[in-house]
């Protein structure tokens, strides 16, 4: 089942899942209750498909990237947040502020809460997860390094459309079987297995649940792997997920409008 955010052409936000390119509207995240008439898709403009009260990322997660770095294999999800104004979707214009300096994208993996979560087992986890979608973590690397005492990691991920996510959440999909692509100008630029993962998604729930309670909605960015390049204001950027589809936007330098 792929559930959705999107607006009508009369400027109504609905939520509810799409079939044969249709989208039937309910009454809200995971309800079965309809909520209105069903719309074509084609007159939805797709909305990011959660709004996360919490937007987790991880760091050093996939094992083909640790090994050529030279780190260990994590024992607990190495994570920092974004800001939640830095939330974007399909079709959205992404600014590169000057401050921002050098951008990357990074594809990754979005694993979706779908009930409340607090010092979880791994086989709780797994039911506790909603579902999957795509994740654009666009990074500034040179807020990140700027200074040597601190890394930046709140601050180089959380300007503005950042935390790019779409374009629906798959409730169906087995993550081993999914490959992770990002184009880059319709050109592809990175691509790995999510099966290359060091710490699965169930785990990965059940120990963030130790730290924090997850509610649902929240959003764990699973960490990417080989391929992260720069982007430029210009580019169009798309991440690919085959069984949940892709989620493309466009950089833009706010100095030119």
């Amino acid at each position: 089942m792929k559930w959705a955010r999107g607006t009508t052409p009369d400027g109504l936000e609905i939520t509810g899942v799409i079939t044969d390119d249709v989208f039937h509207p309910r009454a809200g995240f995971g309800s079965d209750t309809p909520k209105g008439e069903a719309v074509p898709l084609s007159d939805v403009a797709l909305l990011p498909p959660v709004v996360p009260g919490k937007f987790i990322g991880l760091w050093n997660n996939f094992k083909a990237a640790a090994e050529k770095a030279g780190n260990d294999h994590p024992t607990h999800p190495l994570y920092f947040l974004k800001a939640d104004t830095s939330l974007s979707g399909q079709g959205a214009k992404v600014d590169i502020p000057a401050s921002a300096g050098r951008v990357v994208f990074e594809g990754e993996l979005g694993i979706v809460i779908g009930r409340t979560c607090k010092n979880v087992t791994v086989e709780d986890a797994e039911q506790a997860i909603f579902g999957y979608t795509c994740v654009n973590d666009i990074t500034s690397l040179d807020v990140l390094n700027a200074d040597a005492s601190f890394p930046q990691w709140t601050r180089s991920k959380s300007f503005d459309g950042f935390g790019v996510v779409g374009p629906v959440i798959d409730t169906d999909v087995n993550w081993k079987d999914l490959t992770i692509t990002v184009l880059v100008n319709g050109r592809e630029r990175q691509s790995y297995p999510a099966s290359d993962m060091i710490l699965p998604p169930a785990q990965i729930v059940s120990l963030l649940s130790q730290d924090m309670t997850l509610n649902p909605g929240d959003l764990i960015a699973c960490g990417t792997s080989l391929g992260a390049r720069p982007i430029k204001a210009g580019m169009e950027v798309e991440v690919l997920i085959d069984g949940i589809g892709g989620v493309s936007v466009t950089m833009t330098d706010p100095e030119k409008g």
